[in-house]
């Protein structure tokens, strides 16, 4: 079955699919037998369970538009990676560039040296050679892996590449109460430099923002990431099959921004998204609601149910995003409908803090402040990006003690929203913007325009740990820190 060029993982119409057993076949129209094996424990330990080849591609966003980017084994995303909780796994990724590669194992417990992030001591993928990834696959849900790498002024390198891919790991507790399951990745191309925020709607009036500064500043924006392309997966809107559903099934849609610069808003009129897990956490308190908002390295996962038979459009709310690609036609069984339909959600509003539970937590053993700035339009005009004062490196600034609870507050005194990210651990939410909450893990948060949030973490994971804004280009001019352990 292909959906949109969608990775699916179907378990046949009309009833619920039972708990995931090793047995799931997993639908792949290119290559069955090679997924299909992954999901068998290797005998011997010796031979990789997955093969990886980084190398320039096409993408044939629509008949009309053909790109060349570099990407993994031929497609874009890269292949689905999927096994159980626990599992041993050993990833072969053979580089067939000119210049040396990082694969990141994204919201992945591994060590240092396996994270696949050169400031952790990650040895490359070097160029015309090969390096093996071995770790044990936890925790369960929704993981991805992509490129790691350094882009500066480059925009073909890193993240503006194709080099991503889904990487699932099942849970024996997963119950399984959806009909059909669908990997969605959102995405831009043909990235370029703008003074033009593509993705920052207008603030709204009622937000809060506690960082905002009394008097604004004067200096004009430098140069930002901007892209005219859009897709979902690998296809534009209208130019894919649609997503094929009937009339009273629970469709469970794993959405990853794999985007490097955009955050973005995703609705489909008359339906809901009951979130069941953000970034492949569970939240304790699943919610509906009218669309999603997710930033560049997030995942959510939501069941959908099909109830309001017709032709849609599930799309970016911003009009330019959609009409240049950003979505893709959802179709119920036996509509004769001309054209898919667009209207945008009743409810334009996200909330990290509805899906928690009442805050309580313990108290940290140390608070860390860590206040985020931007210079606008530094060397070259690209705005560059202070953490507590300075650019990257932070030179032991940042430590842990194993076995510690540490409260971060984020401080983000930039008119920009920024999804922060922190390799190899996973933190709970604590409050965003003075809203209390609790129960919500996740390895990458927003912090809205002049907002402030707090997470807790545990340092339970011991070595060099990066911790960066997940927009590649605040990345690549300072907004990072290294977390040593003590």
């Amino acid at each position: 079955m292909r959906l949109g060029c969608a990775t699916v993982i179907a378990a046949g119409a009309g009833k619920l699919r039972p708990a995931l057993a090793p047995s799931l076949a997993v639908q792949v129209p290119e290559s069955p037998p090679h997924l299909m094996s992954t999901l068998e424990p290797r005998a011997t330990g010796r031979a990789a369970d997955f093969t990886l080849r980084i190398a320039p591609t096409t993408v044939e966003l629509s008949p009309q538009v053909v790109i060349s980017t570099i990407g993994y084994s031929n497609k874009v995303p890269g292949p689905l990676m999927r096994v159980r909780e626990g599992q041993r796994v050993m990833v072969e990724v053979l580089n067939d560039t000119d210049v040396p590669e990082y694969v990141h194992w994204h919201g992945l417990l591994v060590p240092s040296n396996v994270d696949g992030a050169e400031e952790e001591g990650t040895p490359p993928v070097p160029p015309h050679g090969r390096r093996r990834y071995q770790f044990v696959a936890r925790p369960a849900g929704s993981r991805w892996y992509h490129s790691h790498t350094a882009a500066m002024m480059d925009l073909h390198r890193g993240s503006y590449t194709g080099q991503f891919g889904f990487l699932m790991i099942d849970s024996a507790n997963d119950p399984g109460l959806y009909d059909q399951e669908v990997f969605l990745a959102l995405r831009e191309w043909e990235y370029f430099l703008t003074t033009m925020d593509q993705d920052e709607g207008p603030a709204d009036p009622n937000d809060p923002m506690p960082e905002k500064p009394a008097t604004p500043d004067p200096r004009p924006n430098g140069l930002e990431v901007g892209a005219p392309l859009y897709s979902i997966n690998d296809k534009m809107l209208g130019a894919g099959d649609p997503l094929r559903v009937r009339f009273g099934q629970r469709i469970l849609m794993h959405l990853l921004n794999a985007s490097a610069s955009q955050i973005h808003r995703i609705g489909l009129f008359g339906h809901h998204f009951q979130v069941i897990a953000l970034d492949g956490n569970s939240v304790p308190t699943p919610q509906r609601v009218d669309l999603i908002e997710i930033a560049p390295g997030e995942r959510v996962d939501a069941i959908v149910e099909m109830n309001l038979p017709g032709v849609w459009i599930l799309g970016e709310l911003r009009d330019a995003a959609r009409q240049s690609g950003m979505g893709i036609v959802v179709e119920y069984a036996n509509q004769v409908q001309p054209r898919p339909q667009w209207l945008p959600p009743a409810n334009a509003r996200w909330d990290y803090t509805i899906f928690g539970k009442p805050a309580v937590h313990p108290l940290p053993d140390q608070t860390i402040d860590m206040v985020f700035e931007k210079v606008p339009g530094g060397p070259h005009g690209i705005n560059h990006w202070l953490v507590n004062g300075k650019e990257y490196p932070h030179e032991r600034e940042f430590a842990l003690r194993q076995g510690r609870r540490y409260r971060l507050v984020f401080h983000n005194r930039s008119d920009d929203s920024h999804p922060l990210h922190m390799h190899r651990h996973l933190f709970e939410l604590v409050e965003l913007n003075g809203k209390p909450t609790a129960g919500i893990k996740k390895d990458t948060v927003i912090v809205p325009a002049f907002g402030r949030a707090a997470v807790d973490l545990v340092a339970d994971q011991p070595g060099l740990t990066l911790f960066h804004c997940h927009i590649q280009q605040h990345m690549d001019y300072g907004f990072m820190a290294l977390f040593r352990y003590a």
